[in-house]
């Protein structure tokens, strides 16, 4: 004979798939990264114990001030984020969810995407190269310059390097610095003709910057809206489309001559 479940019974039993259905839900991964501000590098010096620009078949000036790279460090391509992990760092702003594609390339074997990271890095120095040397106009085929960022991977760096092989090369043009003495940072991916490209995680990125002393940030100017979301105090946006742009806009910055571009 079947007896009559009471009401509370029937809801602890109605209850209890729901509530599994929702752990699950909270613990099971989903497709996201947790990113957060990296380390920054100057590239006139040392990163990782190694020189980062490196030239030979011309002369180098002496450099004052620093050219900052930036990165972001996020939760590995295999890492396990759960919904649990999204909540809790979704408000957080030195913090940032991503999409997990946003950050690795498709595929799951991890060597396969540091390898990638990697043969983007190394292109990024070649187009780099290529783009400085060009714009100075002198011959690839007598200097040589060689670059090494130790283990960062990625084409983020690529304005960056460029603008230090001229600061190193040729400064400002005018016998000074390309920096003005000052701590600029920056971001932006190069192409061997010299146009700058978007590339992620920007507001984490000035985070960056602004803490290891950076007053002016160069950032790609399709991404000025998310640079100026959580700009840290003190930080300077300076948007730029071109190395040639990026390279006006410093000289206009150190000799307080001509426009300086703004987000």
């Amino acid at each position: 004979m079947l007896s009559r479940l009471t009401r509370p019974q029937v809801l602890a039993v109605c209850a209890a798939p729901v509530v599994a259905l929702l752990a699950t839900a909270v613990f099971a991964p989903l497709p996201f990264a947790v990113a957060q501000p990296g380390a920054t590098a100057d590239v006139l010096k040392e990163y990782q114990g190694d020189e980062v620009i490196r030239i030979s078949g011309a002369p180098t000036r002496d450099t004052e001030g620093q050219l900052r790279m930036t990165t972001i460090v996020a939760t590995g391509p295999d890492a396990h984020v759960s919904l649990g992990d999204v909540l809790g760092n979704w408000f957080d702003t030195d913090r940032a969810v991503m999409p997990r594609d946003a950050v690795y390339p498709e595929g799951d074997d991890v060597k396969e995407i540091e390898k990638y990271n990697f043969d983007q890095m190394r292109e990024s120095q070649n187009t780099a190269t290529t783009a400085a040397l060009d714009h100075l106009d002198l011959d690839g085929s007598d200097i040589d310059v060689k670059l090494d960022l130790g283990d960062v991977g990625g084409p983020s760096a690529g304005l960056l390097l460029s603008l230090g092989i001229i600061d190193k090369l040729e400064g400002d043009g005018r016998g000074g610095d390309l920096t003005g003495g000052r701590i600029i940072a920056g971001t932006g991916t190069i192409t061997a003709g010299g146009k700058v490209g978007a590339v992620g995680g920007v507001p984490l990125k000035t985070q960056a910057a602004r803490r290891d002393g950076a007053t002016v940030f160069l950032v790609p100017k399709a991404e000025c809206s998310d640079a100026q979301a959580e700009l840290p105090e003190g930080l300077r946006l300076v948007p730029v489309t071109t190395l040639e742009g990026a390279v006006d806009a410093l000289r206009a910055l150190s000799t307080g001559k001509g426009e300086v571009p703004a987000c």
